[in-house]
């Protein structure tokens, strides 16, 4: 017996330890977090889309 969290992706490798990390290494650590989501939120557009166009298509 599986859960739906089995599908659900792994979020990073655990929590990051912040206090041996620079400012530049933050600074870093934010830069590609923020891409990170920015490709997410590309992906759930694109997901919508689709859930979109097979409701429109369903619907006629």
């Amino acid at each position: 017996m599986t859960s739906d969290d089995d599908d659900k992706p792994v979020m990073g490798s655990g929590p990051v330890n912040f206090d041996t990390m620079s400012i530049s290494d933050l600074e870093e650590y934010i830069v590609s977090l923020t891409e990170e989501i920015e490709r997410t939120k590309q992906v759930i557009s694109k997901k919508k889309s689709a859930q979109n166009a097979a409701a429109t298509f369903f619907k006629s």
